[in-house]
């Protein structure tokens, strides 16, 4: 037994000498998260209620609305010591982009009507969720960044959207981004949904990505204002990412999620 349990530490040893601690082995389609990200949201439900994605409070109790404004905080505060440029953090946009041991920095100060000091719009029946895509080991995305290639798909209002920056920009450069779109799941909901907002813009930039897994990373965010939304019903809402390397499918939640909202 001595002799065998030896081998096997020998084994052990060999294995880890070939992994490294900064990138996985196997990646994309070869590991097991695969190529094709998922979205996640905050503020989530408490852990006690694990299955649930419903975020319901009543405007005029804070109390009930207290869990929902911490967690967005946590989020938030965990953004605030990396948000500001220094060492190898800098403020990017399409004209600076990244070096190959840099990352760019998240602008807490950029979510303009979803903030602390106004409660993330949840004392005003107006609650701000917060996207962000799963990460990906060396991942990049395919984007949508001209109107010729859009899919039928993409909701007309977000193929408006991408018209019209194309329209402002020069060389595709404000349109390299992974676009974000949220909308009822059911006619009800699309009518009871209201206007949304997208802050500080309509999706992800292009020069977050790849993931290197360098210190410092933080992933971008998306806080998806909802302006006014009905209240007294629940409505379900589902976010898509958009680009040529993301897939949707709704039953395993690919490149997507959904979560239901209710405000009383």
């Amino acid at each position: 037994y001595s002799a065998l349990a030896g081998f096997f530490a020998a084994m052990l040893a060999v294995f880890y000498q070939t992994l490294d601690n900064d990138k996985p082995k196997w990646q994309l389609d070869d590991g097991l998260i695969g190529s094709n990200p998922g979205l996640g949201f905050r503020p989530m439900p408490p852990e006690s209620n694990v299955e649930s994605t419903l975020v319901w409070y009543d405007k005029s109790k804070p109390e009930n609305m207290k869990y929902w404004v911490e967690e967005i905080d946590k989020l938030v505060d965990s953004y605030k010591a990396l948000s500001q440029p220094g060492g190898n953090r800098i403020k990017c946009d399409f004209d600076t982009l990244p070096k190959e041991d840099q990352v760019c920095v998240v602008d807490v100060t950029s979510f303009q009507s979803c903030t602390r000091e106004n409660s993330f719009g949840f004392d005003k029946a107006s609650p701000c969720i917060f996207l962000k895509l799963n990460k990906i080991y060396n991942w990049y995305p395919d984007m949508y960044n001209d109107t010729e290639h859009l899919p039928d798909r993409m909701p007309l209002e977000l193929k408006q959207y991408i018209t019209d920056e194309a329209a402002r920009g020069t060389e595709k450069k404000n349109t390299n981004v992974i676009w974000v779109s949220c909308e009822g799941e059911n006619p009800a909901d699309v009518e009871n949904i209201g206007p949304v907002q997208y802050i500080p813009r309509r999706g992800f930039p292009g020069y977050y990505f790849p993931f290197k897994n360098i210190e410092g990373y933080m992933p971008p965010l998306v806080a998806v204002y909802f302006e006014k939304p009905k209240p007294g019903v629940l409505i379900n809402i589902e976010c898509k990412a958009w680009a040529k390397n993301i897939h949707h499918d709704r039953s395993e939640r690919r490149g997507s999620v959904h979560f239901e909202l209710m405000i009383d």
